[in-house]
């Protein structure tokens, strides 16, 4: 019988493979129990060694990788600020930079819009912005009561206007006399009813004096018909009736511009003036409560005891409130300017002013001219622009004066998307800068500014888009302007000379 061998049995490589395999499943099987034991001693081994290796004024670059492996992986940058690629700015330096709080926000997805440029022209819009008063009646002014370039509001006295018309005169004369003829009949026939039923008087006397009544009803109704063809309202009319007195002044008041809701010519009788009665609806009661939009008197040209005809105009008044942007397409970028149209993008004009330029956004196309100019070549494209007060003052007498920012003639820029690209990082241009084949952007970290490397998708002169590739992301607070000056800072720390062409395109 073969003696049995401990060490041949352990030496064989069946016997090695079994007890691997159940020392593997042990130690999986008990791992709850014995891990955290195990874990616990490391740190505390790791930390006691870091902290007996300060205090003795050394480093253990053994300790510092072991925590930096440990550390790996958790999203956090513990091991603190890279000197070479971050900054630490002080309040002064946030302000010399120019970066407020409105430089420091919180990225946002948004749409970007690649542009074109086409030169524009700020217009007047026709049949609104510009209103034409005119005397209605033949007159002599007696008081102008707006002064060139005053501000008034619908309703707002401009001129009082001696009547001199004489037909107008002739037919309220005659219109009055027919009413007390018409009178004396009305009495004359009510006697002959009651002396005709009595058999004293014929009854033809009778019919005709009812005849000689009807003839003097019809001509006061024609006579009423025409006072209102010479602008006469119907309750200026059946006061004329009801007073039994002549007309002499005619006010003429600022008109509105799209409705009607007061006399804008008021009649005066021989001591009296009178409007006529407006009925509006709780709808229109609301919209009467809002402050009226102010009309400028322009090109006034009545005077005190001036003559004038029906029909002459007395002054222009004119509404700046909302005027368009006519732009002038080439024929290669009519496309465009359709494509605009269909999708509805907003557009941003580019203004002129005395701190450099002013950007006006969010604009939208009104409509697109049907036919392109046969000399110039040019389609013309018009978009809504509203207008904003820069001025509105009373003087000491009671006269107003306004302001408005945008005016007639101004010459301006328009951008024209021809492309859109949805919920993309879009910054200023000044928020990126280039060194080399790289991009960077400066992301805010508690007191420092870590430089951070970027891809670029396209650049313009105003914005750079950043690809959403996890470099940085929707709510990191980045710098966004004076990326260059604080590259040029990085540079000059780590002692390498700063480029001063840096983050420019030539």
């Amino acid at each position: 019988m073969k003696k049995f061998s401990f060490q041949a049995f352990l030496s064989s490589p069946w016997t090695r493979w079994t007890l691997g395999l159940l020392l593997i499943a042990i130690a999986a099987g008990t791992f709850p129990t014995w891990w955290p034991a195990l874990n616990g001693w490391i740190d505390g081994t790791v930390t006691a060694r870091k902290e007996s290796m300060q205090e003795s004024g050394g480093t253990d670059a053994h300790a510092e990788e072991g925590h930096d492996h440990a550390l790996e992986g958790d999203g956090h940058d513990h091991a603190g600020h890279s000197e070479s690629t971050s900054l630490e700015l002080t309040t002064q330096s946030l302000k010399n930079l120019g970066l407020t709080a409105e430089f420091l926000r919180p990225i946002e997805l948004s749409n970007f819009y690649r542009t074109v440029t086409i030169p524009a022209i700020v217009v007047a819009k026709s049949g609104r912005t510009d209103i034409q008063v005119s005397s209605p009646m033949i007159g002599i002014i007696q008081h102008v009561h707006a002064v060139n370039g005053e501000a008034v509001v619908p309703g707002d006295l401009l001129f009082e206007v001696r009547l001199t018309y004489e037909d107008l005169v002739d037919t309220q004369t005659q219109l009055l006399k027919n009413l007390a003829d018409v009178a004396v009949e009305q009495r004359e026939v009510a006697r002959l009813e009651e002396v005709t039923r009595s058999g004293a008087v014929a009854s033809k006397l009778l019919l005709e004096r009812q005849y000689a009544l009807q003839r003097l009803q019809s001509s006061i109704a024609a006579q009423k018909a025409a006072l209102k063809l010479h602008g006469l309202s119907d309750e200026q009319v059946e006061t004329i009736v009801r007073e039994q007195r002549l007309l002499r002044d005619l006010t003429i008041a600022a008109p509105e511009i799209d409705s009607h809701s007061h006399d804008e010519n008021n009649l005066r009788l021989s001591d009296r003036r009178f409007r006529s009665a407006s009925f509006h609806t709780q709808a229109q009661l609301t919209e009467v409560v809002k402050e009226p939009t102010p009309l400028i008197v322009e090109r006034l040209s009545a005077a005190k005891g001036q003559g004038v005809q029906a029909g002459e105009m007395l002054c222009t008044l004119s509404d700046y409130s909302a005027l368009y942007i006519e732009g002038k397409a080439f024929e290669q970028d009519a496309p465009a300017i359709a494509e605009v149209a269909a999708k509805g993008w907003p557009m941003e004009a580019i203004i002129p002013s005395v701190s450099g330029q002013e950007t006006v956004t969010d604009l939208k196309l009104a409509f697109v001219a049907s036919a392109v100019d046969a000399q110039s070549r040019t389609l013309s494209f018009f978009v809504n622009l509203p207008n904003t007060k820069l001025r509105d003052e009373k003087t000491p007498d009671g006269q107003r004066f306004v302001t408005w920012k945008y005016r007639v003639g101004q010459r301006l820029e328009i951008r024209v998307p021809v492309e859109a690209w949805e919920q993309q990082i879009v910054l200023p241009v000044d928020a990126a800068v280039k060194d080399g084949a790289d991009w960077f952007v400066f992301q805010q970290n508690g007191d420092h500014f870590d430089r951070v490397a970027v891809h670029v998708k396209h650049r313009d002169q105003r914005y750079v888009v950043i690809e959403n590739d996890g470099a940085i992301f929707p709510g990191d607070v980045v710098a966004l302007r004076s990326a260059h000056q604080m590259q040029m800072a990085i540079k000059n720390k780590s002692g390498a000379g700063a480029d001063p062409h840096a983050g420019h395109n030539h």
